[in-house]
């Protein structure tokens, strides 16, 4: 069995040594810049892992899950230019050190390479393969759209909300996990197990991310607390608040939320008093342990030994806790 920093060190190895054409410069420099960026490799690590679950021959999981990750920073590339966001990871994003025109080609470029590697999976699971994967990147794309569409839309419920993030993170989790056990030869029942596994592990990962921009340390998080509340970002606590809120709970909400010009920490304050007020950090943690026990149950639910299973009860530990 293989470790989470064994998977890691794998991918970043095989990526370090990623032969990209020396020109045009302006194309193939911004792949290069991205990758060294490294970062925690969660995706393509999965990939791995869900290979290793059901075989222990995990080289014929390497070039998809290089794939993985080329599209996952692909998707990332794109993502910056419409967010309009200066950095990723602590360094410029590819538009600001480049230009917009730059990020967009040298975007389409990675995604291409990605199809490149994914090429090279096992054949006989690559029609599988090929499928999940191009299933997958439309329901990201799909993901993304319906959340630039909820920022300028007042009706979201806490359902379109579930499902956009399920779209945006979760679904590329459960894609990695799923198209590692694929490489594996591993049936289709105990795949779709897996990727449920992966499914609810990345919705409870994206809720956590909400709950923690609201009562995260700022030395843990990373980050100033409240930039969701500040940007007023339709976040689970926030639709849960205003589902909730009546009366002069629910006045105070909507008063902040139309505000254009404001104090920043008075607002955060004022809109946290009324999470308090609510119980939102209990119901927001509970929603997360709920679809946490999803995932274990599903993983549970896969046909191998406990102890092949207990890398990825690890790493769901790991992603639970990371930053309390």
């Amino acid at each position: 069995m293989v470790t989470i920093k064994d998977c890691q060190e794998i991918i970043n190895k095989k990526l370090a040594g990623l032969s990209l054409p020396e020109q045009p410069v302006n194309l193939y420099d911004p792949i290069r810049y991205v990758v060294e960026l490294e970062g925690k490799r969660i995706r393509p690590t999965l990939v791995l892992m869900g290979c290793n679950l059901f075989s222990d021959s995990i080289e014929k999981a390497v070039n998809p899950a290089i794939a993985i990750e080329l599209f996952h920073n692909f998707t990332l590339m794109h993502d910056d230019i419409m967010d309009q966001s200066d950095l990723r990871r602590n360094k410029p994003t590819i538009h600001k050190k480049w230009n917009v025109n730059i990020g967009i080609l040298s975007g389409d470029a990675m995604l291409i390479k990605a199809y490149e590697f994914l090429a090279h999976s096992p054949l006989a699971g690559l029609p599988q393969i090929l499928e999940v994967f191009n299933k997958t990147a439309l329901e990201v794309c799909e993901g993304q759209q319906f959340d630039m569409d909820y920022e300028s839309t007042a009706s979201v419920t806490l359902q379109d909300y579930l499902q956009m993030i399920e779209l945006k993170t979760a679904i590329l989790l459960a894609s990695s996990l799923k198209i590692g056990a694929i490489s594996a030869g591993s049936s289709e029942k105990n795949a779709a197990y897996l990727a449920d596994f992966g499914r609810n592990i990345g919705i409870a990962f994206q809720l956590q991310d909400d709950l923690l921009d609201v009562y995260g340390i700022l030395e843990q998080f990373g980050k100033q607390p409240g930039n969701d509340i500040a940007s007023n970002k339709k976040t689970f606590l926030l639709l849960t608040a205003l589902e909730m809120a009546r009366g002069e709970m629910l006045n105070t909400l909507k008063y902040w939320i139309g505000q254009k010009n404001f104090n920043r920490d008075e607002k955060v304050r004022n809109v946290i008093s009324v999470f308090d007020g609510l119980g939102i950090k209990e119901i927001t943690e509970n929603k997360i342990n709920s679809f946490y026990d999803l995932a274990i149950k599903s993983l549970e639910m896969v046909s191998v030994s406990k102890s092949r299973k207990q890398p990825l009860l690890q790493f769901a530990e790991m992603m639970m806790n990371r930053r309390k």
